[in-house]
């Protein structure tokens, strides 16, 4: 089965918590602190596997979590870090922010290797906190929380030439003429439910990659027949052969039917006409082909932009020479297009600069709490071990640097009130 887009979800894993210890050796009186630092937690990463050709790995499995960072030890001893989570992908995948539709990353080479998301920072453990007015402080850090993340993946084919047409017009025979790919091939519409690859060989050693993609149809940008689902696979190819059938046996004019597949090209994303392409007039060796083709020519030359045409017969290999040589003639002066079907970020859901973002925020609920809530103040919070009396006065005077308890008085609340962080809830002393 041929899977080209799935969505998953990432999270990379927590950093482990440093601990609170002391050394307790024979002889040696008043031990230091000796808490150990947690290990860090495993990022994931998006790498390319050049011998896979679908995404039908992720049908089945959609969550992907890197594990944790081990927790430190006694006598100072740092904790292990995680191993990295590699997800492996095929070349020529998208990978995109679910959320917002923004691209973070394509990977299009055999060594392209993204980072998603950073695994969390192992937790310091209390020999960092030493001072010369504490000198066994119990105070440590829990690890730093991991990153989570829906992400989309698309596979995008990499192929250098796209064939597009109606169904029907011959573009599996080409394929199957010019290289060495078997496609399916009958005389009924939709014989290609998935895009087919080939390999072009020409005798000066110019090669090329060509890509039959599923028929389109009017309306196949809006969703309708299998056009919609594969149009996306257009956006790589550097060079697109537009098969138009001349014999007339459908019962279709030739030149509406070429406009149609432009105007689908078009509303998917205008780019895709601003490259370079070749109208294949196909099924030559039919009776009324050469009639029409006359008048096609005549229809397409009122367009304000009239590619040139090429009439071929698959059947009897007419033309098959020249369309391969103009296309290859093309592509060495043809650059490769940038991706460009990414939506602009939703407004509700616009990226800030984590130096400018608010430290906190607060709110009221319905039973009366105050609601401690935003990345950094609950961050600060997951990263305090609850365990001990001095790590929660530490968190106390860091919520008093960040300003909290003013804010809360200025929000209205009084000596008693209740202030809840996540599932963490405290009395306001005013």
């Amino acid at each position: 089965m041929f899977v080209d887009q799935v969505k998953i979800n990432v999270k990379s894993g927590k950093g482990g918590n440093g601990i609170v210890a002391f050394r307790r050796e024979k002889y040696v009186p008043n031990g230091g602190p000796a808490g150990g630092d947690g290990g860090r937690g495993g990022s994931v990463i998006f790498a390319v596997e050049t011998g896979m050709s679908t995404l039908m790995d992720f049908r089945y499995k959609r969550k992907f979590k890197a594990d944790n960072g081990a927790d430190g030890g006694n006598k100072k001893m740092t904790g292990k870090s995680a191993d990295d989570l590699y997800i492996y992908v095929p070349e020529g995948t998208s990978v995109y922010d679910d959320n917002t539709n923004k691209l973070l990353f394509d990977l299009v080479n055999p060594d392209d290797k993204f980072v998603a998301l950073k695994g969390g920072r192992g937790g310091r453990g209390n020999t960092h906190f030493a001072s010369a007015k504490n000198s066994a402080p119990e105070i440590a850090e829990n690890g730093e929380p991991g990153e989570e993340l829906n992400v989309r993946l698309e596979l995008k084919m990499l192929a250098d030439v796209g064939l597009v047409g109606f169904p029907s017009v011959g573009k599996s025979t080409l394929l199957s003429t010019i290289t060495t790919a078997k496609p399916k091939v009958a005389q009924y519409h939709f014989t290609t439910l998935v895009p087919n690859l080939g390999m072009v060989r020409l005798d000066d050693g110019r090669d090329f990659v060509i890509a039959d993609l599923p028929g389109l149809i009017e309306g196949a940008s809006s969703g309708v027949g299998l056009g919609f689902k594969f149009l996306r696979h257009v956006e790589r190819t550097r060079v697109i052969l537009h098969l138009v059938d001349m014999s007339g046996q459908e019962g279709r004019s030739p030149y509406e039917d070429y406009k149609k597949i432009n105007d689908e090209l078009s509303k998917y994303d205008d780019n895709l006409l601003k490259r370079p392409q070749i109208v294949v007039a196909t099924k030559m060796d039919m009776p009324d082909s050469e009639d029409n083709l006359a008048e096609f020519k005549e229809q397409i030359k009122q367009d304000d932009v009239a590619y040139e045409v090429l009439p071929i017969s698959s059947v009897t290999h007419k033309g098959l020479k020249e369309l391969i040589s103009k296309t290859s003639d093309l592509l060495e002066t043809t650059p490769k297009f940038p991706i460009t079907d990414v939506e602009d970020v939703k407004d509700d859901e616009v990226e800030y600069n984590a130096d400018e973002e608010a430290p906190f925020n607060i709110k009221r609920d319905e039973d009366g709490v105050w609601v401690l809530y935003g990345d950094k103040i609950e961050k600060l919070f997951q990263m305090t071990d609850t365990t001990h009396d001095q790590s929660m006065l530490r968190f106390a005077r860091q919520l008093r640097g960040m300003g909290v308890d003013d804010a809360l008085r200025k929000h209205g609340a009084k000596d008693g009130d209740l202030v809840s962080i996540l599932d963490f809830t405290f009395t306001f002393v005013d």
